[in-house]
Protein backbone atom coordinates (compact mmCIF):
# COMPACT_ATOMS: atom_id res chain seq x y z
CA UNK A 1 0.00 0.00 0.00
CA UNK A 2 1.72 3.31 -0.96
CA UNK A 3 1.89 6.21 1.66
CA UNK A 4 2.92 9.60 1.49
CA UNK A 5 3.57 11.68 4.74
CA UNK A 6 4.26 14.73 4.56
CA UNK A 7 5.84 17.17 7.44
CA UNK A 8 7.28 20.25 8.54
CA UNK A 9 4.41 22.72 7.87
CA UNK A 10 4.31 25.54 10.43
CA UNK A 11 3.51 29.14 10.92
CA UNK A 12 6.52 31.85 9.69
CA UNK A 13 6.45 35.33 8.87
CA UNK A 14 6.56 36.56 5.77
CA UNK A 15 9.78 36.45 4.64
CA UNK A 16 10.77 33.20 6.90
CA UNK A 17 12.06 29.68 4.84
CA UNK A 18 10.38 26.38 5.28
CA UNK A 19 11.35 23.07 4.24
CA UNK A 20 8.38 20.14 3.57
CA UNK A 21 9.28 16.76 3.54
CA UNK A 22 7.55 13.92 1.78
CA UNK A 23 8.89 10.45 3.01
CA UNK A 24 7.25 7.79 0.25
CA UNK A 25 6.68 3.89 1.02
CA UNK A 26 5.10 1.03 -0.73
CA UNK A 27 6.08 2.12 -3.85
CA UNK A 28 10.00 2.04 -5.63
CA UNK A 29 10.57 5.62 -5.33
CA UNK A 30 12.83 5.69 -8.34
CA UNK A 31 10.94 4.95 -10.65
CA UNK A 32 8.30 7.92 -9.98
CA UNK A 33 8.58 11.80 -10.65
CA UNK A 34 7.02 13.47 -7.90
CA UNK A 35 5.38 16.99 -7.22
CA UNK A 36 4.13 19.60 -4.73
CA UNK A 37 0.61 20.87 -4.69
CA UNK A 38 -0.73 23.15 -2.13
CA UNK A 39 -4.84 24.00 -2.06
CA UNK A 40 -5.68 27.14 -0.12
CA UNK A 41 -9.06 27.34 1.26
CA UNK A 42 -11.69 28.21 -1.38
CA UNK A 43 -9.37 27.50 -3.85
CA UNK A 44 -8.71 24.61 -6.16
CA UNK A 45 -5.50 22.62 -5.97
CA UNK A 46 -2.92 23.84 -7.92
CA UNK A 47 0.72 22.67 -8.95
CA UNK A 48 3.29 24.14 -7.23
CA UNK A 49 6.72 21.71 -8.50
CA UNK A 50 7.50 18.64 -9.69
CA UNK A 51 10.72 16.64 -10.41
CA UNK A 52 11.21 14.07 -12.40
CA UNK A 53 12.88 10.25 -11.09
CA UNK A 54 16.65 11.48 -11.30
CA UNK A 55 16.46 14.96 -9.82
CA UNK A 56 17.81 16.27 -13.25
CA UNK A 57 14.87 18.39 -14.61
CA UNK A 58 12.61 20.23 -11.99
CA UNK A 59 8.96 22.71 -13.25
CA UNK A 60 7.74 25.48 -11.10
CA UNK A 61 5.00 27.02 -10.98
CA UNK A 62 5.14 31.18 -11.98
CA UNK A 63 4.13 32.16 -8.35
CA UNK A 64 7.08 30.41 -6.81
CA UNK A 65 9.96 30.47 -9.32
CA UNK A 66 13.16 32.04 -7.27
CA UNK A 67 11.71 30.91 -4.44
CA UNK A 68 10.87 27.23 -4.02
CA UNK A 69 13.06 24.72 -4.63
CA UNK A 70 12.21 20.77 -5.46
CA UNK A 71 14.59 18.45 -4.65
CA UNK A 72 14.56 14.82 -4.02
CA UNK A 73 17.24 11.88 -2.20
CA UNK A 74 16.38 8.42 -3.48
CA UNK A 75 17.85 6.66 -1.67
CA UNK A 76 16.05 8.10 1.53
CA UNK A 77 12.62 7.84 -0.77
CA UNK A 78 12.38 11.59 0.51
CA UNK A 79 10.71 14.74 -1.42
CA UNK A 80 11.68 18.07 -0.27
CA UNK A 81 10.24 21.12 -1.23
CA UNK A 82 12.84 24.14 0.22
CA UNK A 83 11.08 27.86 0.64
CA UNK A 84 12.31 30.75 0.76
CA UNK A 85 10.65 34.39 1.19
CA UNK A 86 7.40 33.30 1.86
CA UNK A 87 4.69 35.62 1.23
CA UNK A 88 1.20 35.70 2.91
CA UNK A 89 -0.14 33.97 -0.26
CA UNK A 90 1.94 31.37 -0.21
CA UNK A 91 -1.35 29.92 2.62
CA UNK A 92 -1.99 26.94 2.07
CA UNK A 93 -2.33 23.14 2.86
CA UNK A 94 0.71 21.56 1.14
CA UNK A 95 -0.02 17.94 -0.34
CA UNK A 96 3.34 15.58 -2.03
CA UNK A 97 1.87 13.35 -5.17
CA UNK A 98 3.31 10.92 -6.92
CA UNK A 99 2.16 10.05 -11.02
CA UNK A 100 0.51 6.74 -12.42
CA UNK A 101 3.71 5.35 -12.70
CA UNK A 102 6.06 7.76 -14.69
CA UNK A 103 10.02 8.95 -14.16
CA UNK A 104 9.17 12.21 -16.11
CA UNK A 105 6.90 14.90 -15.19
CA UNK A 106 4.65 14.98 -18.06
CA UNK A 107 3.41 18.37 -20.15
CA UNK A 108 0.52 18.98 -17.84
CA UNK A 109 2.65 18.29 -14.57
CA UNK A 110 0.23 20.72 -12.48
CA UNK A 111 -2.95 19.06 -13.42
CA UNK A 112 -3.81 17.49 -10.53
CA UNK A 113 -5.53 14.90 -12.41
CA UNK A 114 -2.34 13.29 -13.81
CA UNK A 115 -1.41 12.04 -9.93
CA UNK A 116 -2.26 8.60 -8.51
CA UNK A 117 -1.35 9.18 -4.67
CA UNK A 118 -1.42 11.52 -2.34
CA UNK A 119 -0.14 12.33 0.84
CA UNK A 120 -2.70 13.91 4.03
CA UNK A 121 -1.20 17.36 3.80
CA UNK A 122 1.26 19.59 5.75
CA UNK A 123 0.04 22.98 6.46
CA UNK A 124 1.76 26.51 5.95
CA UNK A 125 1.20 29.23 7.11
CA UNK A 126 2.18 32.70 6.67
CA UNK A 127 1.34 35.78 8.59
CA UNK A 128 2.33 39.32 7.66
Amino acid sequence: QVQLVESGGGSVQTGGSLRLSCTASGLTFVDYAMAWFRQAPGKEREGVSCIDWYGATSYYADSVKGRFTISRDNVKNTLYLHMNSLKPEDTAMYYCAAPAASGYCSGSWSNRNGYKYWGQGTQVTVSS
